[in-house]
C-alpha cells in the first residue's frame, strides 16, 4: 500500500479533509498529517474537524511519501507563504509522485510554480489566477494532467478521491514534456513569502 501526506493549516475545507483521508485509509494506505508545527491542531473551516499535525512539512522527506493530498478552505493560501509547505509541494511533483489538490488547493500550486501548461480545475474564484499562471482552466469535478489532480468543490470528493485511488493504484505514468508544468523558469526557487 502507499503512504500519502496530507498537508493542511488552519481553515481547512472540513469534507475535503475527511473524504479523501476516509476513502484512502479504508482502502488500506497509510496518511501522514503534515503542517507548520507537530503535536498543533488545526480546525476546520466549518468547524467539524480538528485535526492534529502529525509531522512538520519541514522536516518531511519526499522519498517516503507516494502522494501529495491537498485539500482546500483557506488552508491553501495560509500554505502559500510557508517557504517549508510550497519547497515540498514543488519537490512532490517533480519527482513525479501524484498531487491532488481540491478547491482552493491549486492557488498552493501556483505559488509552487507547477501549473504552467497543465490542464487544472479549481473553485471557480481561482480560475484566473490559474490561468493567468498559464493553466488551461477546465471546469469539470476532475481534471487529470500527469501526476496532477484537481477538482472544483465537495461535491466533487467521490470522483476526486476515486482519480486518487485509480493513480495510485495504476501509477503515474512519466511526463515526457518536462517543460510544462514545471514552471516557466524549472531552475527558480519557489516563490515562497
Amino acid at each position: 500500500m502507499s503512504k500519502i501526506a496530507f498537508l493542511i493549516d488552519e481553515m481547512f475545507e472540513d469534507s475535503e479533509f475527511r473524504v479523501p483521508y476516509d476513502r484512502l485509509r479504508a482502502a488500506g494506505h497509510t496518511v501522514d498529517i503534515l503542517g507548520r508545527q507537530a503535536g498543533a491542531t488545526m480546525d476546520g473551516y466549518r468547524h467539524k474537524e480538528q485535526v492534529k499535525i502529525e509531522k512538520p512539512v519541514a522536516q518531511a522527506r519526499v522519498e517516503d511519501y507516494d502522494a501529495l493530498v491537498i485539500p482546500g478552505g483557506y488552508s491553501p493560501d495560509h500554505l502559500r507563504t510557508q517557504r517549508e509547505a510550497v519547497t515540498f509541494t514543488r519537490s512532490m511533483a517533480l519527482a513525479n509522485k501524484l498531487v491532488a489538490a481540491v478547491c482552493h488547493a491549486p492557488s498552493l500550486l501556483i505559488e509552487a510554480d507547477l501549473v504552467y501548461g497543465r490542464q487544472i480545475t479549481s473553485w471557480p474564484s481561482i480560475r484566473t489566477d490559474l490561468v493567468n499562471a498559464g493553466s488551461r482552466w477546465v471546469d469539470r469535478e476532475v481534471a487529470i494532467d500527469g501526476n496532477l489532480i484537481t477538482s472544483r468543490r465537495p461535491d466533487d470528493l467521490p470522483a476526486f478521491s476515486d482519480a486518487i485511488l485509480h493513480l495510485l493504484a495504476e501509477g503515474v505514468a512519466a511526463r515526457t514534456d518536462t517543460a510544462s508544468g514545471q514552471g516557466r523558469a524549472p531552475s527558480t526557487a519557489p516563490r515562497a513569502h
